[in-house]
């Protein structure tokens, strides 16, 4: 990293600021309550018709489709669950956790007040060894110490992480239901428990009952290990690229908050396409910079924020699709590499 990129302690103070005030002048921050409005009702829509139709096929193997279009509609329902967490969608913090729980733990099945505290945590400290709790899921490694530490077959699962990434994430769908489970069953404090448990269990109860009771019990795990199985695959897909294979802070890391935020994650280029599949988590910069602002706002707020980081020497780093795929993909290979089964650690 340049000093460039640090830039001087005299400017570190007041660049976020000066950037607040472009961004706040350009009305970005404003939230677009006819956006989420349409958002919301296709996400509701679709999932609705989805219903009717899985009960109108019954048992058929076409069922498989269903569940392929389902996974897409629980993501894109988390994603909405995302921008309420960060208050993108109202200024009312009621009315964005009672949409978040309805669509984390009602539609997907995921513990709202589990995932926004995960996930404010890793906003704070993004790629920060020992803080960002995204850079320390088992069984892979993320930093060099992290793969030294792993001995035996955990050590051999590391070693071969980057061709195991994607099969992995066919799991990452069960993980977050178990994870979401445990949290609302756990010791750890969270809001609303009573409400969050009820809907969970709501979601996890009624998914089985219509599943098994409608199709054949091959056809039922079939439809469960690709539906869950996919929403893992897409979800994985479009948070790795955001922060995967970037610059990794030491605890002790002292860097402002803008370029904390800047240098640590990556941007996805990209049309609407891209924006609506990826539920504008592609402008990571822009999202880790103002996390209340309404995803809707991210894409015109870029070149904005782009030419900001221009001006004072901040890499902004971004890229296709494919290749920030490839990006992480690589530095999992190369901390992988640094694993060995037998305790020894390689030269």
């Amino acid at each position: 990293m340049s000093d460039t990129s640090l830039g001087t302690d005299r400017q570190r103070g007041s660049d976020y600021a000066d950037l607040s005030r472009l961004v706040r002048a350009a009305g970005l921050l404003g939230r677009r309550h006819n956006y989420y409005a349409l958002r919301i009702g296709l996400v509701v829509a679709s999932f609705t018709g989805l219903c009717v139709l899985f009960a109108k096929l019954g048992e058929s193997w076409w069922q498989l489709g269903v569940a392929v279009a389902l996974a897409v509609v629980f993501a894109q329902a988390g994603f909405i669950g995302h921008d309420a967490g960060h208050r993108q969608i109202t200024r009312s913090r009621r009315v964005n956790d009672l949409i978040g729980i309805v669509h984390g733990n009602l539609l997907t099945g995921i513990s709202y007040g589990w995932w926004v505290d995960k996930h404010n945590r890793h906003h704070a400290h993004p790629n920060t060894e020992g803080k960002d709790p995204d850079i320390g899921l088992e069984p892979l490694s993320f930093t060099t110490d992290q793969a030294r530490r792993q001995h035996g077959l955990g050590a051999l699962v590391v070693r071969y992480q980057a061709y195991l990434f994607f099969p992995l994430l066919l799991l990452e769908g069960l993980h977050l239901h178990a994870n979401s489970v445990k949290a609302v069953l756990g010791p750890r404090r969270i809001a609303r428990r009573p409400a969050e448990a009820a809907l969970l269990a709501l979601h996890l109860g009624g998914y089985l009952t219509a599943v098994f009771l409608l199709l054949t019990p091959a056809q039922a795990v079939a439809f469960i290990l690709v539906n869950q199985g996919l929403l893992g695959l897409y979800l994985g897909c479009s948070f790795a690229p955001n922060h995967k294979g970037m610059p990794i802070l030491g605890a002790d890391d002292n860097l402002d908050y803008l370029r904390r935020q800047v240098l640590t994650s990556r941007n996805v280029r990209g049309g609407v396409f891209l924006d609506i599949v990826l539920g504008g988590l592609n402008y990571q910069i822009e999202h880790h910079l103002f996390p209340s602002m309404p995803c809707s706002n991210l894409r015109r707020a870029r070149p904005l924020i782009r030419r900001f980081c221009a001006e004072r020497g901040i890499d902004y780093h971004e890229t296709t699709l494919g290749r920030s795929w490839a990006e992480a993909l690589r530095h999992l290979h190369d901390v992988g590499s640094l694993a060995s089964p037998t305790g020894v650690a390689p030269r």
